[in-house]
């Protein structure tokens, strides 16, 4: 899941996978910093600096994650705060997406979504099927096949005789 927040007041890029949180804040102007520049007439923005600041991005492990928990924040938004072993988080979203995100963290939490699986592995070429396994001829049926070479002359008279002594000595 991915979703825009409000991190320490800034804008940011926040990613749930299944075993981690990420979240990128970007560098740039705020709106408070450009609105004083146009209200002031470029004079803030002169003493201040037009640079950015406050960039970031930061990773937290699941398995460090210990509680979600959401607090309203104004009229439009609510804060979902993302409690881990050293470290809390607030993500401000709309009040609408709260729910949802609380109930994917609470989950991955708990570990009611499995890890997703490796990747199956594709072959190559496809298997081939096995050949079917080839019916043996009956000794009657050899003889006949043996008798048709013989008449059509494709084995002599001693190879006809040798062969059929062969099948007859199998049976």
């Amino acid at each position: 899941m991915t979703f825009k927040s409000h991190i320490e007041g800034k804008n940011a890029d926040v990613a749930i996978h299944h075993d981690r949180i990420e979240w990128a804040r970007s560098r740039g102007l705020s709106g408070k910093k450009l609105t004083a520049g146009f209200l002031t007439g470029g004079v803030s923005l002169l003493a201040t600096g037009v640079r950015g600041g406050d960039a970031g991005t930061e990773m937290i492990p699941m398995k460090s994650v210990s509680s979600v928990v959401t607090k309203r924040d104004g009229l439009m938004f609510t804060k979902v705060v993302v409690v881990a072993s050293g470290n809390t988080i607030n993500f401000r979203v709309p009040h609408d997406a709260a729910p949802g995100i609380k109930s994917l963290l609470t989950d991955l939490i708990l570990g009611r979504y499995p890890a997703p699986g490796p990747a199956p592995v594709a072959t190559p070429y496809p298997t081939p099927a096995a050949p079917p396994t080839p019916r043996t001829a009956t000794p009657v049926e050899q003889l006949q096949q043996l008798a048709q070479l013989r008449e059509a002359g494709i084995l002599s008279e001693e190879e006809f005789t040798a062969k059929k002594a062969e099948i007859l000595a199998r049976m």
